[in-house]
């Protein structure tokens, strides 16, 4: 029997209606595809096209065995059904990852497909347990850092990111290359991914000698972040919600006054009148373009929301139902989320749809100046999840729906780029694999004002950054249940400041309270508006420890400029996890509450209530240089610090950037 194929730069095994082949794609890593019946369709749902390498394929009538740089896999058909087994390994022979076993009489599947239609099937692929630590895969609202042992969906909900790429300890990185939704279990007897709908099995997996360099191997297979832009680097000011021209302007004019360097200020939803509209409500915007002038005038860059929603009573709504450029449900009313209306979602898998939207934005906000978007509602976010009732352009829900918010960002960076942009820069609510082509800056969505989500975002950035999305923020302050009253909310936005100075952008917004009701001239009841949640909301004292934060961002920007670079040309996050730095430190590898912010700044947060002291952990391997007084410490120890409210601890990594000392 010939079970195995030689291929140019693979390999395949074929047995009883199933196909399975293996690839080289890029240096040290290897993509693997299989189906049941048929032919492999040759889509592909992340991946960029590969430059072939040299690879070394062996064959024999029960094995085989495919080498690529660091990574060797060896297939073994097993005698018990004629299964196919294979085993993952690194250049010196140890284990990275295997395929469970048949199990000889249990007849159990490593690649399990189970008909549910057409030429689509549920897919179950399992893998041995092993004693490993787990990185990545995204965005999930969970304080967190080993993901060993968690259930996760394969899914994206308002603060929920599904970016399906982890790191392990045992030297690989592993990609599942399907946009299906679905669930993976990291269990310790067995790893299981599941996708509810696919034609067929995909994945990609890496190996290195260092996170940083299966990261750069991943990120070469996906595709980098472009440059950030200038005004990327600096802060940022928002809230929900300014909702008329003059308050823009006023509040752009206040921060010029008191000589706070803002780089953006952001006009947030329903500026307009109804979704899908996507263009300036006249009562409240009579003069748009003045507006705009004016805070270029200041040195300050307009970004408007924009929302995917399309409300039934939109202007744009009957042309695009007629030409099909919404999602549809399957059965039903085309009701997919209740918010100041009957809304349906632009379809954004769509080309047709990107182009019809986009021509709108570009005709209403490009071209008067806007050149920076927040791409709001990017999962996007139906009333209910039950994503078996949706289907896109590219198919039903269940088998592509993951690719939803990177399409999103497409259609701007696309239109940008067409129009002649360079420098772009989106903020989004959610991401998949690729998003971060398309200068996709992903904040954490809709989180409460608390300690306890407030530490989860730290480890939220870590993973993302590790899942290849480097251009990653939250709400400071939180979104929700913020009263600026309040002298505890006062200072969790202290505490999340600080830690906002040194995300990879520094970005206040949030539904402050009280709030105050908005009634147009006809009557109608609109959005309402927050109370304020500019830097001298907060009382004096306050005001002057986030000037100086924003002094101290100022004052990094060329150093976080190199920061940018580097994750734009080698892949690197931004936000790091300190074992990205320093992987021979097994201490640092549970750190959930400090982070690395690029390669010399280590942050320690203070994310406690009432906190004034926190423990720190020095990773061994460098001196570190306490950035409020110039104190310097050895690695490898733990230091208790003090944090008084104005302070918190900031080391530098062999004394660099020095020039932080006592502005911290």
């Amino acid at each position: 029997m010939n079970f195995f194929e030689k291929l140019e730069n693979g390999i395949i095994f074929r047995e009883n209606g199933e196909t399975v082949r293996i690839t080289a794609w890029g240096a040290d890593s290897l993509r693997t595809e299989s189906v049941f019946l048929g032919d492999i369709p040759e889509d592909n749902a992340a991946l960029l096209p590969a430059e072939k390498t040299d690879v070394v394929v062996t064959i024999g009538e029960w094995d085989a065995v495919l080498v690529n740089g660091k990574i060797t896999a060896e297939l073994k058909v097993q005698e018990w059904g004629h299964a196919l087994q294979i085993t993952y390994k690194n250049e010196k022979g140890d284990v990275l990852l295997r395929e469970v076993s048949n199990g000889g009489a249990l007849q159990k599947r490593a690649r399990y497909f189970r008909y549910i239609g057409g030429n689509n099937f549920y897919l179950k692929a399992s893998f041995e347990g092993a004693e490993e630590k787990i990185y990545g895969m995204g965005q999930y609202q969970q304080e967190v850092m080993d993901l060993k042992g968690c259930n996760l969906e394969l899914a994206h909900r308002n603060s929920q990111a599904s970016v399906p790429f982890y790191i392990s300890t045992r030297g690989y990185g592993f990609l599942w290359n399907n946009a299906a939704i679905g669930n993976v279990h990291f269990g310790s007897n067995t790893t299981e991914w599941e996708a509810q709908n696919t034609k067929k099995l995909d994945y990609f997996i890496t190996a290195g000698d260092t996170p940083a360099a299966i990261e750069q191997n991943y990120m070469n297979a996906v595709g980098k972040a472009p440059m950030m832009p200038e005004y990327g680097l600096g802060f940022w000011q928002c809230k929900l919600r300014y909702f008329n021209q003059q308050q823009v302007i006023d509040i752009a004019e206040e921060y010029h006054k008191r000589g706070i360097p803002v780089d953006v200020l952001v006009i947030d939803y329903y500026h307009w009148l109804r979704c899908g509209d996507w263009r300036f409500d006249e009562e409240y915007f009579p003069e748009p373009e003045k507006m705009v002038a004016r805070l270029k005038e200041l040195g300050i860059e307009t970004m408007v929301s924009v929302w995917p929603q399309v409300d039934a009573r939109s202007e744009n709504y009957p042309e695009m139902k007629q030409q099909g450029l919404l999602v549809r449900s399957n059965q039903g009313v085309d009701v997919q989320m209740l918010f100041h209306g009957n809304n349906s979602f632009m379809d954004a898998t769509n080309p047709r749809t990107r182009k019809y939207v986009w021509d709108k934005i570009k005709k209403n906000y490009y071209d008067m100046g806007i050149k920076t978007f927040w791409l709001d509602e990017a999962e996007p976010e139906y009333g209910t999840y039950d994503f078996e009732q949706y289907r896109y352009h590219e198919g039903e829900v269940t088998e592509v729906g993951n690719i939803y918010p990177r399409e999103y960002s497409r259609m701007f960076y696309e239109g940008q780029k067409e129009a002649g942009q360079d420098d772009i820069v989106n903020l989004v609510r959610c991401a998949w694999v690729g998003s971060q082509r398309y200068g996709a800056l992903v904040w954490s969505g809709d989180i409460f004002s608390s300690y306890e989500d407030f530490r989860k975002q730290i480890c939220a950035g870590l993973h993302m950054g590790l899942a290849g999305i480097p251009w990653w923020t939250t709400d400071i302050g939180g979104f929700h249940a913020g009263d600026i009253r309040k002298p505890e909310f006062k200072e969790l936005l202290i505490r999340w400041f600080q830690f906002g100075t040194f995300c990879p952008v520094m970005r206040i917004h949030g539904c402050r309270g009280p709030q105050e009701q908005i009634v147009d001239k006809k009557g109608e009841v609109r959005e309402w508006t927050g109370a304020p949640n500019e830097v001298w909301s907060y009382g004096e004292e306050n005001e002057k420890i986030m000037t100086r934060l924003i002094g101290v961002r100022t004052m990094m920007k060329d150093y976080i400029r190199d920061v940018m670079k580097n994750a734009s040309e080698n892949g690197d996050p931004v936000m790091r996890t300190v074992f990205y730095e320093f992987p021979a430190d097994k201490n640092t590898y549970d750190l959930t509450d400090q982070f690395m912010f690029g390669s010399d700044i280590l942050v320690c947060p203070v994310v406690q209530p009432g906190a004034v002291k926190r423990s720190v952990y020095l990773p061994e391997g460098a001196s570190w240089t306490n950035a409020h007084d110039g104190k310097v410490y050895e690695g490898g120890q733990t230091v208790e610090m003090d944090a008084p409210i104005e302070t918190f601890p900031v080391f530098l990594r062999d004394g660099k950037q020095e020039y932080l000392i006592g502005q911290i």
